[in-house]
């Protein structure tokens, strides 16, 4: 990395909370300091504090009590701006060269204003497919309507979603997607340069060396929030298939809490639900799954997928979102193109414990060429690209991260 680095102030939309943008955000809060980079970050948290290690700026900003929950673990607040005039000095002092944002949510809001008033060029990456969160909820809010007239609802809430991110994501000058598809959707919706911003995951803390058990039942693992939009009472028909078809030695195991959780415990006879889980306590978990069932269709990455690779676990996901861009399909794990593909699959690893073996070594391996640097390398390489004006495509920017 050159010396005359671009200056970033990081205005992500999660910190503290437990999902994969808020540990992408710390990963690249720790990029620049290993790297000795100048790095502000501000993001909502508990109390008003600012805290400096070396090149790196933390600044967490209370939210007030005019918010909203969008989930139980994310909020809104509507006057998160009023925080613009404590912010400015350190702002002007830090004297970025540009503001990175990862979506529209209060922080991120706050993020472009600044952006918009200083004068400096903003970034953007797209974290989360809400269209399709928002057709979801949709879809259960109107679920006691007729069939077609729910159906059209869902349609129209996710159009009008997507028509108002894109909106949103028209005001940075460029843009990151965690997949190629959504890097030709945002391009088509806005007109600007999309790049590619895929995720790593640290081996050393997810490992199959973590792994303690030797026996007992066959364990399908789940990680993520319980939520609609997550399709997680799919675990639920999962089970149901499997005892269908004669299977008994099984057991899952569901790691998060959500909304849905009260629906799966009443509706799972072989699921243990351990909450959320963090530090060593979630890596041995992982480790001890033997195949983690992944159902979700609007994940854009679905970074608990690489969490399970480097710790030696197969995944069977769908053939919508993210994560089918991250498995390799009859080689780290399978891609199922519908239900019944979700449920082979899975009892496909359950019988046959050789290929069992095979893949949980090439999942392992998978993980272990991912790398958060080169990704946060190519990052500030389209930085300066935008800098300097040189025009470039979202074919040609990222390939430090994927080779």
């Amino acid at each position: 990395m050159k010396k005359a680095s671009p200056r970033v102030a990081f205005f992500p939309c999660v910190y503290h909370e437990v999902d994969g943008v808020a540990q992408t955000s710390r990963h690249f809060e720790a990029f620049a300091r290993r790297q000795e980079m100048p790095f502000l970050m501000v993001h909502a948290g508990p109390r008003d504090e600012v805290t400096t290690a070396g090149p790196v700026t933390r600044v967490q900003l209370q939210r007030s009590p005019v918010k909203f929950p969008l989930d139980r673990a994310h909020d809104y607040d509507l006057l998160f701006l009023r925080h613009y005039r404590k912010l400015e000095p350190l702002l002007r002092d830090f004297h970025p060269d540009v503001v990175q944002i990862t979506g529209p949510s209060d922080v991120g809001t706050l993020g472009a204003y600044v952006a918009h008033k200083m004068k400096i060029p903003l970034a953007a990456s797209w974290q989360t497919n809400l269209h399709q969160y928002a057709r979801r909820r949709m879809a259960a809010a109107v679920s006691f309507l007729p069939k077609a007239v729910a159906g059209k609802l869902a349609d129209v809430t996710e159009r009008l979603s997507f028509r108002a991110s894109a909106r949103f994501y028209k005001i940075p000058r460029l843009l990151f997607a965690p997949n190629q598809e959504m890097i030709r959707v945002l391009e088509a919706a806005t007109g600007k340069p999309c790049y590619l911003m895929s995720h790593a995951v640290d081996t050393a803390v997810f490992s199959p060396e973590l792994r303690d058990r030797t026996d007992g039942p066959f364990r399908i693992g789940y990680v993520g929030r319980l939520t609609a939009e997550k399709s997680v009472r799919s675990l639920a028909r999962l089970e149901q298939a499997l005892l269908d078809k004669g299977y008994r030695d099984f057991r899952f195991v569901v790691v998060g809490e959500g909304a849905e959780q009260e629906w799966l415990r009443n509706n799972m006879r072989q699921a243990e639900f351990r909450g959320v889980l963090t530090g060593p306590e979630l890596s041995r978990t992982f480790a001890n799954f033997d195949v983690l069932a992944f159902p979700s269709e609007t994940d854009t990455f679905g970074l608990v997928v690489l969490e399970a690779f480097a710790s030696g676990v197969p995944a069977v996901v769908t053939d919508r979102g993210g994560p089918q861009y991250t498995v390799r399909h009859g080689s780290s794990g399978y891609i199922a193109r519908d239900f019944d593909e979700f449920v082979a699959y899975t009892a496909i690893l359950m019988e046959q414990p050789e290929l069992l073996s095979t893949l949980r070594a090439a999942a392992r391996q998978q993980a272990l060429e991912t790398s958060w640097d080169r990704i946060f390398e190519g990052m500030y390489e389209a930085y300066e690209r935008c800098l300097s004006s040189v025009p470039v495509t979202s074919h040609n920017v990222f390939d430090v991260a994927t080779t």
